[in-house]
């Protein structure tokens, strides 16, 4: 599938998230203190909690209900009690545009 058209990137708050759905895709949108933007699975791979409801530190994003923290890059849980990863999807910014590839992106990285 094809990039779509989410928000404005000045639509997007540093360190925070915001939930948007694509072909019935629950993603969360993070703006993190960068100034990047990311875009990763909504739910929480522990539970069905939605992630854009957690808190942005640096790089990753926690779930509010137990404490997970998930890569930004990779979607992986960076501690328990989660340790399934999160989908992570292409992001472009084309004219202060914020596009989304609905189709999750393969990361190799084995650590």
């Amino acid at each position: 599938m094809a990039s779509v058209q989410v928000c404005g990137v000045d639509d997007l708050s540093v360190s925070s998230a915001v939930k948007v759905t694509i072909d019935g895709v629950p993603i969360a949108l993070v703006k993190d203190s960068a100034g990047d933007v990311h875009a990763i699975g909504d739910t929480c791979s522990h539970g069905e909690i939605s992630l854009s409801e957690g808190f942005v530190e640096d790089d990753t994003l926690e779930c509010w209900a137990h404490g997970s923290k998930f890569s930004l890059q990779t979607g992986k849980p960076q501690n328990f009690p989660a340790f399934e990863p999160v989908p992570v999807y292409p992001v472009t910014i084309t004219d202060g545009v914020v596009f989304v590839d609905p189709t999750p992106m393969t990361i190799d990285d084995e650590s």
